[in-house]
């Protein structure tokens, strides 16, 4: 599946574990049960974990020095925990690494994970990359503050003028 960053697609170049079979070389994501298989492997190739949406955060404090990638996952559209997951991964435990988006996102969500810390989003095979870009050009003005290095607008703007 192509991922989509900073509203282009690019190609994904890691592989995901297969549950029951030995880890792929190369690049490889493996779900947070398989993190310490992850961790001992010899190959050559970056590491990346899957998180579920139940999965905490703070399990992998130990562990994201060596963490190239995190893979926050959204079971369905509505449910939030991923945003959550993302921004704790930035503002908390200062990851510096890819995050990237999973699961079920809707394009109008694009911009919000953005601004909670996700780099990339995986989109589905088939899906027309051109509404994820439009979703992302289509806001300009937020007013809560995000992990993004940008100038402070709505309420802090409106004090700032005052």
């Amino acid at each position: 599946m192509p991922l989509l960053e900073n509203g282009q697609t690019k190609d994904d170049n890691w592989q995901i574990a297969i549950e029951g079979e030995s880890l792929p070389s190369g690049d490889v994501l493996v779900p947070l049960a398989r993190l310490a298989e992850g961790l001992g492997r010899n190959g050559d190739g970056r590491l990346g974990v899957l998180l579920n949406a139940g999965d905490q955060v703070e399990d992998l404090r130990v562990a994201l020095p060596r963490l190239s990638c995190v893979q926050v996952t959204f079971p369905i559209f509505r449910d939030g925990r991923g945003f959550t997951q993302a921004r704790a991964l930035r503002e908390h435990l200062h990851f510096k690494g890819e995050i990237r988006a999973g699961g079920h996102i809707l394009p109008d969500q694009y911009e919000f994970l953005l601004r909670c810390g996700v780099n990339s989003v995986v989109v589905p095979e088939g899906v027309d990359a051109s509404v994820w870009q439009k979703a992302h050009e289509a806001f300009t003005v937020a007013y809560q503050p995000a992990v993004l290095n940008e100038q402070p607008e709505g309420f802090a703007f409106r004090r700032k003028l005052l």
